[in-house]
């Protein structure tokens, strides 16, 4: 949808019914293609007063400020997106997005360790999802896990960073976590007991493909999550193991929880699905 379609939904059509938006950009058609301007994000923000979630895809938004987001986002998504250096500056601001709870980002390329420290400015984010932020480090992620203690729910997919890193800083800073979703790239048996005692996890995924000889095995995971006092569901995901043995194990073995073993699902190209 070009910005100028967009100007007339918000004009005739769009008011205070309106709870989530998806937008689609024009980020990979050319320097003279249309783009959101932080004109028409503040203009979202008047028109439509209850507006809790927002999701962009293939925009650009480096001419486009947080602040020019609507301040009454509870949720905000970034897939395929390109962000600037400044987007998230560490600099404190009440007034930017107070009330976001959720934020993903989901293949942002600029998307770094500075960023992940501006996230910090969010006291009432309680959900962070990194999937393919290729330039977030480990020290980075540790720095950032100390200040953003609050985290109920992490997922950390496709990512540069192994598994038994991002656990670790988990498992030392998010004792109130209750979700956890990552890729098994780097998982270790030592690595996965790391969270054996966290007393509000409650779910737990592990996704593949499997591409590690260190990947725990069935029994190992068995032992791990028995330590586990909240845990409620165990997702294990593009592993090969639906139908195998494995599964018999852990589903025998943990008679307390949801056990799901299952294959990845195809991921759709089309940013609308």
């Amino acid at each position: 949808m070009r910005p100028k379609v967009m100007w007339h939904l918000l004009r005739r059509y769009m008011a205070s019914r309106l709870h989530s938006l998806r937008m689609g950009g024009y980020l990979f058609s050319g320097s003279h293609a249309p783009q959101l301007s932080p004109a028409l994000m503040r203009a979202l923000g008047q028109k439509c007063p209850n507006l809790q979630r927002l999701c962009l895809h293939v925009a650009d938004l480096t001419m486009v400020p947080i602040t020019s987001l609507p301040r009454t986002l509870r949720t905000l998504e970034l897939h395929s997106c390109e962000i600037s250096m400044a987007w998230l500056l560490q600099r404190q601001d009440p007034s930017v997005l107070p009330l976001l709870e959720c934020i993903v980002l989901d293949r942002v390329p600029a998307f770094r360790d500075e960023h992940l420290q501006g996230l910090t400015r969010f006291r009432a984010l309680r959900s962070l999802v990194l999937g393919g932020t290729y330039r977030v480090t480990e020290t980075g992620l540790d720095a950032a896990l100390q200040e953003l203690n609050y985290l109920q729910r992490l997922e950390v997919l496709g990512c540069t960073l192994s598994a038994d890193s991002t656990l670790l800083a988990i498992s030392r800073h998010l004792r109130g976590v209750r979700k956890v979703r990552l890729t098994v790239r780097g998982l270790s048996a030592p690595g996965l007991a790391v969270l054996e005692g966290m007393p509000a996890l409650e779910s737990l995924c592990l996704q593949g493909p499997l591409v590690t000889p260190e990947m725990p095995s069935p029994a190992e995971i068995l032992s791990s999550c028995l330590a586990m006092p909240k845990l409620r569901v165990l997702e294990l995901q593009g592993l090969g193991w639906e139908g195998q043995e494995a599964e018999r194990v852990l589903c025998e073995g943990l008679p307390h929880c949801m056990v799901i073993v299952r294959a990845c699902p195809k991921e759709s190209m089309d940013w609308w699905m």
